[in-house]
């Protein structure tokens, strides 16, 4: 029995295993960024450990939505929808101790509340958290900002 075959097939499902994936993130990362504005963002899933909870993404501008995705996701669909309608920026506050480990540097976090009470934490950097905040209050004539 011939063992290059066999060396042959295992490099090239390696190369498969570990270039695909990247190469479809890539591609994705792309594909989003030319739908709209697109942003660095992490948001807080879970908020019952102090400084632990948060998920690396991107967020974008879609019509009168902030979208925000996972970045390590195949998803092509926002996880999270914030409509301007509906959302109101909240308290704003520097990363702690613990969170600083975990978020990029000379980042800000920011709470969205939405109209039924949920607050969302975000994190990103200040001219992104910048053009969020003039993004919720521009919002088109005729529609109510809270």
């Amino acid at each position: 029995m011939d063992l290059l075959p066999i060396a042959e097939w295992s490099v090239l499902a390696l190369f498969i295993i570990l270039v695909v994936p990247v190469v479809f993130l890539a591609s994705r990362r792309r594909w989003l960024s030319r739908q709209g504005g697109l942003f660095d963002c992490s948001l807080r899933l879970t908020d019952k450990t102090p400084g632990a909870g948060w998920a690396l993404g991107v967020a974008r501008y879609s019509g009168d939505n902030l979208e925000w995705f996972r970045v390590f996701s195949p998803s092509l669909r926002p996880r999270m929808i914030f409509p301007r309608s509906v959302t109101r920026a909240g308290e704003q506050r520097e990363p702690d101790a613990i969170e600083s480990v975990v978020l990029s540097d000379n980042q800000r976090i920011v709470g969205l509340e939405s109209a039924n009470g949920e607050v969302w934490e975000l994190s990103m950097s200040i001219a992104s958290l910048t053009g969020l905040l003039s993004w919720l209050e521009s919002a088109p004539p005729g529609a109510r900002y809270r």
